[in-house]
């Protein structure tokens, strides 16, 4: 016998409220694991187009030192 299926918990998806904006840190950090990379788009629940508009303006927020970058933890 299999042991019984998990019973699957709604995940909480994450509001894109009004343009991305490279700047706006506290907003970028909502889509950013403690580790410093990019959520997946079927963890945060956003579309394609604003999942590519949030990975880009958290490339642009790295590349001003605005958030870090995914290290090796050293």
């Amino acid at each position: 016998m299999s042991p019984a299926p998990r019973p699957v918990r709604p995940r909480k998806k994450l509001r894109l409220d009004g343009p991305v904006d490279w700047k706006d840190v506290g907003q970028l950090r909502t889509f950013i694991s403690d580790r410093g990379k990019i959520r997946a788009r079927r963890v945060t629940g956003l579309t394609p187009e604003q999942h590519r508009q949030v990975a880009r303006a958290i490339k642009n927020a790295r590349e001003m030192a605005l958030l870090p970058y995914p290290g090796t933890g050293r």
